[in-house]
C-alpha cells in the first residue's frame, strides 16, 4: 500500500496484520474514490472516521486537503496510523484520535467543519446511517462537503440532508459519494 499522487507520491504505508482487525481499502478502489473526487480535495478538512491504516485521509493531505482527523477505536491501529503519519511527514496537518466515531463526532460538534468525510466502517454494520445522522445533527460538514462511503452493500447509501453523487462497484466493493445539500 502507498501513496499514489501528491507531495508524498511513492510513500509505502504500514497495515495491520490480520484482516478481522480492519480491512483496508484495496489500491485499485483508492485509486477510483480520488479519480471521483480529485477537484475537490485541495484546501479542505478531512475527516476519517474509521482510519484502519490511516491510507484515505493521508492520501488526500498529499493531494492538498489542508489539514485531517484520523480517527479508530482500536489501539493496534491508531499505532499503525501514527507510524504512517511520521512517515509521510504530515505531522502538523495531521490530528490521530484513538475514540470511537460517535464520540469524535461529539467532539468536533459546533466546533469545526469539513469538507471531506471518509466512512469505511467494518462491512455488515449500521455504523454508516449512524455516523451520517450524528454528522448531520451536529452540523460539521461544510455546504457542499463530500461523504465517500465504502460498503458492501449493493444499494447506495442514503441520508437526509445528503444526494449522491456518485455510485459506483468495484469487486465486492461499493462506494457511494455523498454531497451536502446546501
Amino acid at each position: 500500500m502507498r501513496i499514489i499522487t501528491g507531495i508524498a507520491r511513492g510513500t509505502r504505508l504500514i497495515t495491520l496484520e490480520g484482516a478481522e482487525v480492519t480491512r483496508p481499502t484495496s489500491e485499485a478502489v483508492k485509486e477510483a474514490v480520488f479519480s471521483m473526487i480529485n477537484f475537490d480535495i485541495e484546501g479542505h478538512k478531512v475527516l476519517d472516521l474509521f482510519a484502519g491504516s490511516g491510507q484515505m485521509a493521508l492520501e488526500a493531505v498529499s493531494r492538498g486537503a489542508l489539514s485531517a482527523v484520523l480517527v479508530d477505536s482500536d489501539r493496534s491501529a491508531i499505532d499503525v496510523i501514527k507510524k504512517n503519519v511520521e512517515k509521510t511527514r504530515f505531522g502538523e496537518k495531521c490530528r490521530v484520535l484513538n475514540t470511537d466515531y460517535k464520540s469524535a463526532i461529539r467532539t468536533y460538534a459546533g466546533k469545526e467543519k469539513f469538507g471531506i468525510v471518509f466512512l469505511d466502517p467494518p462491512y455488515n454494520s449500521d455504523y454508516i446511517k449512524d455516523a451520517l445522522e450524528r454528522m448531520t445533527r451536529a452540523d460539521i460538514l461544510l455546504d457542499n462537503a463530500l461523504v465517500v462511503c465504502e460498503s458492501n452493500s449493493p444499494e447506495p447509501i442514503e441520508a437526509s440532508g445528503l444526494s449522491i453523487r456518485r455510485f459506483a462497484k468495484y469487486g465486492k466493493t461499493y462506494i457511494t459519494v455523498l454531497v451536502k445539500d446546501c
